[in-house]
């Protein structure tokens, strides 16, 4: 099954900037990609989408904080987070937008009030 790999969560103060990655074992060119997010005690959701032609789409919690990019040469996903919130204080996973492949371990955003 492809891999994924998620990196770059830390424990950081509100305001704060953290810069996420996701490393595929498969190729991202063709793909509608997406990072989600899991909150303590809830679902994990789609909070940003690339699609394959550049389109974004950001869940309404997260616009103008979240940018989600891809550097398909890499096969690699960012997702940059500026101005942090408490609420920010998730599990962070990539996949494609409809999550068609196997989840990787996600990674630890912390955002501390």
């Amino acid at each position: 099954q492809l891999q994924l790999v998620e990196s770059g969560g830390d424990l950081v103060q509100p305001g704060e900037s953290l810069r996420l990655s996701c490393v595929a074992s498969g190729s991202l060119r063709w793909i509608n990609m997406g990072w989600y997010r899991e909150a303590p005690g809830k679902r994990r959701a789609l909070v940003a989408a690339l699609g394959a032609d550049g389109r974004t789409d950001y869940a309404d919690a997260v616009k103008g904080r979240l940018t989600i990019s891809k550097d398909s040469s890499k096969n690699k996903l960012y997702l940059q987070m500026n101005s942090l919130k408490p609420e920010d204080k998730t599990g962070d996973y990539c996949n494609t937008e409809e999550g068609r492949w196997t989840w990787g371990q996600g990674t630890q955003v912390n955002v501390t009030s």
